[in-house]
C-alpha cells in the first residue's frame, strides 16, 4: 500500500505500522477515522461515535459562506483578508431570515462543515479561500474538514443570486439549453450526446483544481409548463435525452464511482419541477403546487431522468420545494402502485423519498434539501414551528438542510425526542462517508492555488467550450436562403448590429459586446447607421417576471412591450419583456424598405412566443446564452448550423390560456412535443412560421 501525501497546517502527523497519518484529534494515537487504509464507511461510523450532539447537528446544515474579498470593512476579516468574520444581526436572503455569523465562529462554535460558495473570484482566490476555511476546520476538536458546494459555474448566463451565481471564470459553455441544442443536433446528425460527456469531464477537473467538491447540479427536471421560470437551467423537454445527459454528467463529474477525484453531484429537483401550476414557482407561495392532471405523466415524463441519476450513482438528490396537489391532479402510479399524495414539500414527503427514491430507484446516497425549507419555503408545514419542520424533514429522509445555520431548532427537535439519535447518526454517517471517499480527510484537504489558476487557463478547455457555442446555434427560419452571409453575398454591402434587452443598461452593455466581437472577427463591413445598412443583425434578449417573486398575473411569454394583462385579482397591468420594440420595427422597415435583409437572433431562456417577431425576420435564429462571436460565425457560414430546438415553442397565447378555474388549455405536466395529444380539436400547440416551419422540439435548419 502506497503512502498518501498528507499536508497539515495545524495538527501533527503520527506514524503507525510504517505509515503516516493525520492526528486530527491530537490525542497522539491512530483512531480508526484517521486511518486512510480503512473504508470510508468504517471511518465515518467511528467518527460519528466520537462526535457530540452539537457536532452532529452542525454537520446536517449547509450555509452560504462569503469570502473576505467581498467584505468591504477589512477589520471584519481574518487570515489576511481571506475570511469574512462579520456578524449580521438580521441577515435576510430570499430563503431565510436569521443571524449571520463570521466564518471562524460558524466552524468552531456552530460546528458547520458544509458550505455553499456563490461568489465568482479567480481560481487562485477560490482555492486560497477554501484552503483557509479548511485550516480553521483542522484546528477544531476532531479536525473534521469542510466541503464546499456550488451551483453550476461553466455556463454562460446573466448572474442571479441563488441560481446563476457564477459564470465566466471557469471554461464558459452555452447555457444548459444550449448544451442540449448542440448535443441533440449531433444526435439528429447520426451521432450521440458525447458533447455532454466532454463538457462534464473538462468542467469536473476545473472544479477539482479549485477545491469545490460538491455540485448543486444538474437539473433533471423535464420542462412541461412553458411558463416555469427555471426552464433556462434545464436540458429541455425530452425525458429520454435528459436521462442520457444526466447519466453522462454524473459520470463526467463523479466518474463511474465516487472517489478522491470526483465532484459529488446533487441531482435536482426530485421528482421534477416541470409540472407547475401555470408557471408559478415554489420559491413563493403562489407556486407551491406540482400538478399532474394527466394519467401516467409522473412516471412517463418526470421520473425517468431521476431514475437515470440514481442508476449512475449520483451522490445526493435535492427534492423540490413544491408539494403534489391532490385537487389539481389525477392519481399517479409508479411501477404499478398508486402513489399516495401527501400535500407537503418533497423534502418533507416520506413516501417519495423512501418508497420511491430509495425503495424503487435504489438510491443509497443522502438527501440535500433546497434552501429555506424550514423558513420561507416550508410548503405544507406552514403551521409547524421551525423545530417541528426540522423534525418533519429529517424523519422524512432529508439528511442535509440548506441554506441555514439554525442549529438551535434542529438541536431542539432532537432534545425534545422528535428525531431519534439513530436517525441523526444515520444522516451523519451518510454525509461523512462522502467526505472520506472524496479524500477530504487525507490528501485532498488542500489544493494548490497556483495549479488551479494555471489549469483553468488551459486553452483546450475554452476551445471545446467555444465549439459547443457554435454547435448550439439553431436556425429556425431562412427565407430565400438569406443565410449564410458569405463574402460573395456581402460584397459592397454594409452590416448593422444592435441588441435589444428588457433593460436599457442591458441593451447598452450586451450590444457593445456583440459589436465588439463582430469587429474582432472582421467578417462583415460594419456600419453604425442602420439607415445605410444592407443587412441588419438584431439580437433579442427578452426577460419576463422575477425569479423569486410572483408576477401579478401569469408569466408573459410573448416578446412584447407595454402589453396589457389581467392580474390574478382581475385588475389590469402592463408587462414588457423587450424594450424599444418600436425602434426594432423601425429598423426592420427601413432596411427591408431599401431591399435589405434582416437576421434576428432570439436568446431562449424560456419558450418565447415569437409570433410578433418571426414575420419581421428573413432569417431567425435561436441562441441559448450563446456567445455572439459564435453566432456570427454560423451566420457567415464558417460553421454549418447543427443545433436543434430542445423544447417546443407555443403557437401563441391561445395554446397556453388558463380558464377561470385555473385550468390551462394545454397540459401543465406534458412536454410540448406531446401536448397535441390533449389539445382541443383543431388546435395545435407548436408555432408554425410564414415559411411553414413548425417550431417543435428537434426543429433546426441547415444551409
Amino acid at each position: 500500500m502506497e503512502q498518501l501525501k498528507l499536508e497539515t497546517r495545524v495538527k501533527s502527523l503520527i506514524e503507525a505500522d510504517g505509515y503516516k497519518f493525520k492526528d486530527l484529534n491530537g490525542n497522539g494515537r491512530l483512531d480508526p477515522y484517521e486511518d486512510w487504509r480503512l473504508s470510508p464507511r468504517e471511518r465515518a461510523e467511528n467518527l460519528v461515535s466520537l462526535m457530540d450532539l452539537d457536532e452532529k447537528v452542525g454537520m446536517m446544515l449547509i450555509n452560504t459562506r462569503f469570502m473576505g474579498l467581498t467584505q468591504q470593512d477589512k477589520s471584519k476579516t481574518s487570515h489576511n483578508g481571506i475570511l469574512d468574520e462579520a456578524i449580521v444581526e438580521k441577515g435576510e436572503t430570499i430563503f431565510t431570515q436569521e443571524k449571520k455569523y463570521g466564518t471562524t465562529h460558524t466552524i468552531e462554535e456552530r460546528k458547520l462543515r458544509h458550505f455553499i460558495l456563490r461568489e465568482n473570484y479567480s481560481p487562485r482566490d477560490l482555492a486560497e479561500f477554501i484552503n483557509t476555511v479548511n485550516e480553521v476546520c483542522e484546528g477544531t476538536r476532531l479536525g473534521i474538514p469542510c466541503i464546499f458546494a456550488s451551483n453550476s459555474r461553466n455556463e454562460n448566463a446573466e448572474p442571479v443570486f441563488g441560481m446563476n451565481d457564477a459564470a465566466g471564470i471557469f471554461s464558459t459553455w452555452p447555457g444548459t439549453l444550449g448544451l442540449a441544442a448542440a448535443a441533440k443536433g449531433d444526435i439528429a446528425n447520426g451521432g450521440d450526446a458525447s458533447l455532454i460527456s466532454g463538457f462534464a469531464a473538462i468542467a469536473g477537473k476545473e472544479w477539482l483544481a479549485t477545491g469545490i467538491r460538491k455540485g448543486y447540479m444538474y437539473m433533471a427536471d423535464v420542462t412541461t409548463d412553458p411558463r416555469w421560470q427555471r426552464i433556462y437551467g434545464t436540458f429541455g423537454e425530452d425525458p429520454e435525452f435528459i436521462s442520457d445527459a444526466i447519466g453522462r454528467l454524473i459520470e463526467g463529474f463523479q466518474g463511474t464511482t465516487l472517489d478522491k477525484d470526483s465532484i459529488a453531484m446533487t441531482t435536482k429537483h426530485f421528482p421534477g419541477g416541470g409540472p407547475r401550476e401555470n408557471g408559478f414557482d415554489p420559491h413563493y407561495k403562489e407556486g407551491k403546487w406540482n400538478v399532474y392532471p394527466t394519467p401516467g405523466s409522473l412516471e412517463k415524463y418526470h421520473l425517468p431522468p431521476f431514475a437515470a441519476a440514481a442508476a449512475h450513482g449520483t451522490a445526493s438528490f435535492m427534492p423540490y420545494y413544491s408539494a403534489p396537489s391532490i385537487k389539481r391532479s389525477v392519481v399517479q402510479e409508479f411501477q404499478g402502485e398508486d402513489i399516495p399524495f401527501e400535500e407537503t414539500g418533497f423534502a418533507f414527503n416520506h413516501y417519495f423519498l423512501n418508497h420511491i427514491l430509495r425503495g424503487k430507484l435504489g438510491f443509497t446516497g443522502y438527501i440535500n434539501s433546497d434552501s429555506g425549507i424550514t423558513s420561507k419555503m416550508c410548503w405544507g408545514v406552514e403551521e409547524l414551528s421551525e423545530a417541528e419542520r426540522f423534525a418533519k424533514a429529517v424523519n422524512a429522509g432529508t439528511d442535509l438542510v440548506a441554506d441555514t445555520n439554525d442549529i438551535e431548532n434542529l438541536k431542539k427537535a432532537v432534545e425534545n425526542g422528535w428525531i431519534s439519535e439513530k436517525r441523526i447518526n444515520e444522516a451523519n454517517v451518510r454525509l461523512l462517508e462522502e467526505m472520506f471517499t472524496l479524500g477530504l480527510f487525507d490528501d485532498r484537504t488542500y489544493v494548490s492555488p497556483e495549479a488551479a489558476e494555471a489549469f483553468i487557463s488551459t486553452p483546450e478547455h475554452w476551445e471545446a467550450a467555444y465549439a459547443a457555442h457554435k454547435k448550439s446555434v439553431t436556425v429556425l427560419k431562412n427565407s430565400g436562403n438569406t443565410l449564410p452571409l458569405t463574402q460573395e453575398k456581402l460584397k459592397g454591402k454594409k452590416v448593422y448590429v444592435e441588441l435589444f434587452h428588457k433593460k436599457p443598461e442591458g441593451a447598452a452593455k450586451y450590444g457593445e459586446q456583440a459589436r465588439k466581437e463582430c469587429r474582432e472577427l472582421d467578417l462583415f463591413d460594419m456600419t453604425d447607421n442602420h439607415e445605410e445598412a444592407d443587412y441588419a443583425i438584431l439580437f433579442l434578449k427578452p426577460q419576463s417576471g422575477d425569479y423569486f417573486n410572483a408576477t401579478p398575473g401569469l408569466l408573459e411569454l410573448e416578446i412584447c412591450e407595454n402589453k396589457t394583462l389581467k392580474a390574478m385579482d382581475g385588475t389590469e397591468y402592463q408587462e414588457t419583456t423587450l424594450q424599444d420594440m418600436e425602434r426594432l420595427k423601425a429598423i426592420v422597415e427601413n432596411v427591408k424598405g431599401r431591399g435589405g435583409k434582416v437576421v434576428i437572433s432570439v436568446n431562449f431562456t424560456l419558450p418565447w412566443i415569437v409570433g410578433g417577431i418571426e414575420p419581421l425576420a428573413d432569417a431567425l435564429l435561436a441562441g441559448y446564452d450563446t456567445f455572439y462571436n459564435a453566432q456570427f460565425e454560423v451566420m457567415a457560414g464558417r460553421q454549418e448550423p447543427s443545433g436543434v430546438l430542445p423544447l417546443t415553442l407555443p403557437a401563441g397565447d391561445h395554446v397556453i390560456a388558463v380558464d377561470e378555474n385555473g385550468v390551462c388549455v394545454s397540459r401543465n405536466d406534458v412536454p410540448g412535443y406531446d401536448k397535441d395529444l390533449y389539445m382541443p380539436e383543431g388546435m395545435r400547440y407548436a408555432y408554425k412560421d410564414s415559411d411553414g416551419n413548425v417550431y417543435r422540439m428537434g426543429h433546426g435548419l441547415k444551409y
